[in-house]
C-alpha cells in the first residue's frame, strides 16, 4: 500500500500541467444531451452545440494536460480551444495554454461526460436545449446541460485491434462434491 506521501504527490501531479509525459491526443465530438446536436467551434470564434453528425466544425482533437483526466478542446477545423472567461462564458482562443481552456472530464454514473473548468471548479461546459452556451456560474453536476457523449467523427474508423470484442467458447463449469473445489468438466458430445 502507498504512504501519505506517494498519495499526496500524486494528487498534486495531476494539478499541474505535464510537459514530461507523452500526450495523448483524441479525435471526437461531443453529442449534448438536451440539445441533440454537437458541439461545434466556428471560425468567428463563437461555441455552440448546433452541429450535425459529421460536420466539419463539430470534429474536436482533445489533448491530456496532466497525469490525471484534466484535457484541453479544440476545434479541428479552426485550431481554436474551447475556453471559460472570469463571467462563465464559453470563448475561443488561439492559445490554450491558460488554466482556463483546461477541463477534467468526469464520467457520470448514467455514462455521459460532463467536463469541469479547472480554473473555476464547479463550473461546467454547458449547453441549453437550442445549443446556446450556458454560463458556468449557473451550472451544478447534476444538471442535463453539462452531459455530453463522447462520439467519433462519422466515416472515422477506430483501427484499433483493442476496442474489437473477441468471444471465447470455455467449457462449461462445475462444482466437485465437496464445493470447496472447482473443477472444468469437459462438453457433452
Amino acid at each position: 500500500m502507498g504512504s501519505p506521501r506517494s498519495a499526496l504527490s500524486c494528487l498534486e501531479q495531476s494539478l499541474v500541467t505535464d510537459q514530461l509525459s507523452r500526450r495523448l491526443i483524441r479525435t471526437y465530438q461531443l453529442y449534448s444531451r438536451t440539445s441533440g446536436k454537437h458541439v461545434q467551434v466556428l471560425a468567428n470564434k463563437r461555441i455552440n452545440a448546433m452541429a450535425e453528425d459529421g460536420d466539419p466544425f463539430a470534429k474536436l482533437i482533445v489533448e491530456t494536460d496532466t497525469f490525471g483526466s484534466r484535457v484541453r478542446v479544440r476545434g479541428a477545423e479552426t485550431g481554436l480551444y474551447i475556453c471559460m472567461n472570469k463571467k462563465g462564458k464559453l470563448i475561443a482562443k488561439s492559445n490554450g495554454k491558460g488554466k482556463d481552456c483546461v477541463f477534467t472530464e468526469i464520467v457520470l454514473e448514467n455514462n455521459y461526460t460532463a467536463l469541469q473548468n479547472a480554473k473555476y471548479e464547479g463550473w461546467y461546459m454547458a449547453f441549453t436545449r437550442k445549443g446556446r452556451p450556458r454560463k458556468g456560474s449557473k451550472t451544478r453536476q447534476h444538471q442535463r446541460e453539462v452531459h455530453f457523449m463522447k462520439r467519433l467523427p462519422r466515416g472515422h474508423h477506430t483501427t484499433e485491434q483493442s476496442l474489437r470484442f473477441e468471444f471465447l467458447n470455455y467449457p462449461p463449469f462445475t462444482r466437485s462434491l465437496r464445493g470447496s473445489q472447482r473443477t472444468w468438466a469437459p462438453e457433452p458430445r
